[in-house]
C-alpha cells in the first residue's frame, strides 16, 4: 500500500505531465503486468484510466474558477479543446461547461489509500457532483431500528446486511402498489438526537401526491436543497454493505472538513438506490449518496484590543 502511495503522490504531484505507465510501474519496482494488477486492484480504475480521471478532475477545478478550457486542456496534455471535451464527456457523462455548474469549489482531495483501505471503501471515490434539487414527495414502509452511535445514514447498509432487504420484497411492494413514474429508491434516516440509539428509516419511492396512499405506508415531503452526490466505488456485491459504510465515514471525516462545506440540517442526507445496484444484471454495482450541504460561513475575527 505504502509503494502504491508513493505512486500516487508522484502523480498528483506532476499532474500536468505526461505520465508513462511504464515508469510508474519502475517507480513502484514491480513489473507492468504486476503493477497495472495491483492498481486495478485497489483503486478500482486501470492505471491510466486513474491518470486521466485525476488529470479532468484538476482541469475541471480551474475552469470552475474562471480559466479557459483552451488553456486548461493545454495544460493537462490534450492537445484540442475538442480533444479535451471528448475525454470529459467520456469519464463524467456530460461536457465540462455544464458539469463546471454542478463542481465543488474545493480543490481535489488526495487519495489515502490506507485510510481508504481501513475504511472498507473498496476503490477511489471522485469529487462529488452539487445539484440543487426542490422540495419533492417520497412514500414508503417506516422502520425502527435500534444501534449504537448512529451518525447520519451512514449506518443504515446495517439493516441491509441483517437482510431487511436483500430478498426484494419490500421493494417489489412499493413499486406495484405506488407504481412511480422513476426508478429509484430512497432510504432516509429521520432519527431524532434526542431518541438516542433509536434508527427511525424510511425506505421509499417517489410520490404523487394525487395518489391514494395505502394504510401501512407514510409520505414526507424532503425540503428544497443543495446536494453533494457521491457515487460508491464499482464493487462486487459482497462488499456493498462495507462500501457504501466506508463511503459515508470518507465523506463525514476526509471530504466535508475539507470542502469549504457544512452540513445543511434544514433538509435530509438520503442513499439512492436505482437499476446501477441490481446485482442480478451487473458483474459489480455502486449507489448514490446525497447529502445537503451549504457553504461555510466565514467568520470575521475582530483585532485584539488590549484593555
Amino acid at each position: 500500500m505504502n509503494i502504491l502511495q508513493k505512486v500516487i503522490d508522484y502523480i498528483e504531484e506532476h499532474i500536468k505531465e505526461e505520465l508513462d505507465p511504464r515508469e510508474l510501474a519502475n517507480l513502484a519496482g514491480y513489473s507492468p503486468f504486476h503493477f497495472y494488477r495491483l492498481f486495478h486492484l485497489h483503486t478500482g480504475y486501470p492505471i491510466m484510466e486513474y491518470v486521466l480521471r485525476r488529470k479532468l478532475q484538476y482541469a475541471l477545478f480551474e475552469l470552475v474558477n474562471g480559466k479557459k478550457i483552451i488553456d486548461i486542456a493545454l495544460d493537462y496534455g490534450f492537445h484540442t479543446h475538442a480533444g479535451f471535451t471528448k475525454a470529459f464527456k467520456r469519464c463524467f457523462g456530460c461536457p465540462p461547461s455544464l458539469y463546471k455548474l454542478h463542481c465543488p469549489a474545493s480543490p481535489p482531495i488526495r487519495p489515502n489509500l490506507v485510510q481508504l483501505q481501513h475504511k472498507e471503501v473498496g476503490g477511489m471515490i471522485l469529487q462529488p457532483k452539487m445539484i440543487s434539487r426542490e422540495a419533492f414527495w417520497v412514500a414508503g414502509k417506516m422502520f425502527e431500528v435500534h444501534m449504537e452511535n448512529i451518525s447520519y445514514t451512514r449506518d443504515a447498509p446495517a439493516f441491509w446486511e441483517d437482510g431487511g432487504f436483500n430478498d426484494g420484497s419490500v421493494e417489489t411492494t412499493l413499486y406495484k402498489t405506488l407504481n412511480p413514474k422513476k426508478h429509484g429508491e430512497y432510504c432516509i434516516n429521520f432519527n431524532n438526537d434526542e431518541i438516542g440509539n433509536c434508527f427511525t428509516f424510511l425506505f421509499a419511492v417517489e410520490y404523487d401526491q394525487n395518489q391514494d396512499l395505502p394504510p401501512q405506508m407514510v409520505k414526507r415531503e424532503i425540503p428544497a436543497a443543495t446536494y453533494a452526490v457521491f457515487k460508491t466505488p464499482l464493487v462486487e456485491v459482497s462488499q456493498f454493505p462495507s462500501s457504501i459504510k466506508g463511503t459515508w465515514r470518507y465523506i463525514i471525516e476526509d471530504w466535508l472538513p475539507h470542502s469549504g462545506y457544512e452540513v445543511d440540517e434544514s433538509s435530509y442526507d438520503f442513499e439512492y438506490y436505482d437499476e446501477n445496484c441490481h446485482h442480478w444484471e451487473h458483474e459489480k454495482i455502486y449507489m448514490e449518496i446525497h447529502l445537503p450541504v451549504k457553504k461555510k460561513r466565514r467568520v470575521k475575527i475582530s483585532p485584539s484590543r488590549n484593555f
